[in-house]
């Protein structure tokens, strides 16, 4: 029942899965508390599934769609059949030992996502780092020190900037404050090469990069960095990941979203040109 992808296939699936159950239970006036006694487990579960961030059991799926009505044997098979695809194993979970949880739903977003919005405040955007650059980050942050363990994050970073090159990958817009670049992650010479990094992705017809200078007060975002991912279905409501030191939020309210996409847009308004941006980076990379 369980297959490998490498795309972000199987978090779409297991989102539109959660979206079609959670319309199914509205449409028959069905309580999550309801929903939850029906499959021996918690009203926060039945949330989680409809949010597509757990994996589905198929009798639970099979009880579920019972409750709700639903006795088509053809509408029944292609619920259950999406079931199976959502819980296909991708490549990060072989990083289990290193990626935690909450981050693991992140990366698979990452690759289902049409769109990546995202502002960084004190790093370079991980998909645009090089492997010495993540290395010193991961290192500097102090709670990982095995050398084995930070050479496979770094080996997931890698892994992740593969959506930039992919055929259907997701449209980036990165805002990157300048003091990330003027941080001297581990010396001139890694800064030089992680600036000639950002000026050769730049270059790609997906990406877009902009440096929000110094003096600028980014009071657009006052909360810090965040990343607003957009999907291409339709049915699927934008979601907004926000980091934090040993958790992450995912935000997903219409109201919220709303909030942060509007932070973005004051936040590329302030930021640099394209072609400003690249003097910025071209300046700062002469001074090191």
């Amino acid at each position: 029942m369980s297959t490998t992808q490498t795309s972000g296939g199987a978090t779409v699936r297991r989102l539109l899965l959660g979206t079609q159950l959670r319309k199914l239970r509205e449409a028959r006036g069905v309580s999550r508390e309801e929903a939850g006694y029906s499959i021996r487990a918690s009203e926060s579960k039945i949330s989680r599934m409809e949010l597509g961030r757990v994996g589905f059991k198929e009798r639970d799926v099979a009880d579920l769609l019972t409750l709700y009505g639903v006795e088509a044997e053809q509408e029944r098979a292609t619920v259950l059949g999406l079931v199976r695809d959502a819980n296909a194993t991708s490549w990060w979970h072989e990083y289990g030992d290193v990626l935690p949880a909450w981050f693991q739903n992140y990366v698979g977003l990452e690759e289902a996502v049409a769109e990546i919005r995202s502002y960084e405040v004190q790093f370079v955007h991980g998909l645009l780092q090089t492997a010495d650059y993540a290395r010193a980050v991961i290192a500097a942050g102090g709670h990982v020190t095995d050398p084995g363990e930070i050479e496979r994050r770094v080996e997931v970073r890698l892994k992740r900037q593969a959506v930039l090159t992919a055929e259907s990958g997701p449209r980036l817009l990165a805002i990157l404050d300048e003091a990330a670049l003027r941080r001297p992650w581990g010396g001139p010479e890694l800064m030089r090469n992680q600036i000639d990094r950002l000026l050769e992705l730049g270059e790609l017809p997906n990406v877009r990069l902009r440096v929000l200078p110094l003096g600028c007060t980014g009071l657009s975002a006052e909360s810090g960095a965040f990343t607003v991912l957009g999907f291409a279905e339709p049915e699927l409501a934008d979601v907004v990941y926000v980091e934090q030191f040993t958790t992450a939020l995912y935000l997903d309210k219409p109201a919220e979203v709303a909030e942060y996409r509007h932070a973005m847009e004051g936040l590329l308004a302030d930021s640099l040109d394209p072609e400003q941006t690249r003097q910025l980076l071209y300046s700062v990379r002469q001074e090191l």
